[in-house]
């Protein structure tokens, strides 16, 4: 609330409990600013996926749209307008530069269909890409979309990390700890490529005994996790995750930790 004295395009509302509200802002990277802002005077929270703000007008259900402006490489150009096409997105005009070497690429799209992609973007082109957006008033609902098609590796205890529970998951998906990292059950550890969620254990110990074959002991090779900012790990959870974020950590997680209460809450919504 001491944010809204100086900061005009932020709204803050009082959320179900005492102790959580409903903020409401000009996108995914002001909605960040707060957060870190919040992280480093001390706070601790946490955070579900942004959501974009609906109105009926006329009886009919509208989104918010964006005009998007995309520079981009000649040879990614194709990526990226099959991705924007995937997510609704309509050409408005593509036009090379004086060089030909680059194109100029206008779309309108849902705000909801670009959450995510700046990061899918930057990927695509390898970096040379450079993308800009702006409000576009609303219109018409156009659908449902799925914009993640990964699931989560997600722990199944509570205890730290070893290099043989790290080993034996990894070949799963995606990590995004190391060795020695304090987890929790129900913690997001990684990514599966497939669209469904893994339990894992990646607190794991290998089995002594004094038994030993040649090369069984070799040292375990672990592919260097990836690190999410906390833009991207706004991107990256689903409806039923969260990131945890404290002075010292921003940890992804699953809003029922119990692997038991969550296949109960899943079954319940599909019913």
């Amino acid at each position: 609330y001491k944010e809204l004295l100086k900061d005009v395009s932020l709204r803050v509302e009082d959320g179900d409990t005492t102790d959580s509200f409903n903020v409401s802002g000009r996108g995914e990277m002001h909605l960040s600013i707060l957060i870190e802002t919040m992280r480093r005077e001390g706070y601790e929270l946490c955070c579900s996926t942004p959501r974009v703000l609906y109105k009926t007008i006329d009886g009919v259900k509208c989104e918010p749209m964006e005009l998007v402006y995309i520079d981009v490489p000649t040879e990614y150009s194709g990526a990226v307008i099959e991705e924007l096409g995937r997510r609704k997105g309509e050409l408005i005009q593509m036009s090379p530069n004086s060089t030909g070497t680059r194109m100029n690429i206008e779309y309108s799209i849902p705000a909801r269909c670009l959450m995510g992609y700046r990061s899918t973007f930057m990927t695509a082109t390898r970096g040379e890409g450079i993308i800009n957006s702006v409000y576009n008033g609303y219109e018409p609902y156009k659908g449902d979309i799925t914009l993640r098609w990964t699931g989560s590796l997600v722990a199944s205890e509570t205890g730290e990390t070893t290099s043989y529970g790290l080993y034996n998951t990894q070949e799963r998906g995606n990590m995004f700890i190391g060795p020695a990292t304090p987890v929790y059950e129900g913690m997001i550890v990684g990514e599966n490529p497939k669209n469904e969620d893994i339990v894992c254990n990646v607190c794991k110990k290998k089995q002594m005994t004094n038994t030993r074959a040649a090369g069984s002991d070799d040292a375990l090779r672990l592919v260097p996790p990836t690190r999410l900012s906390l833009e991207q790990s706004l991107e990256f959870i689903k409806n039923d995750e969260l990131v945890e974020i404290t002075p010292h950590n921003i940890r992804l997680r699953k809003r029922i930790l119990n692997k038991e209460e969550r296949m109960k809450a899943e079954s319940r919504r599909k019913q």
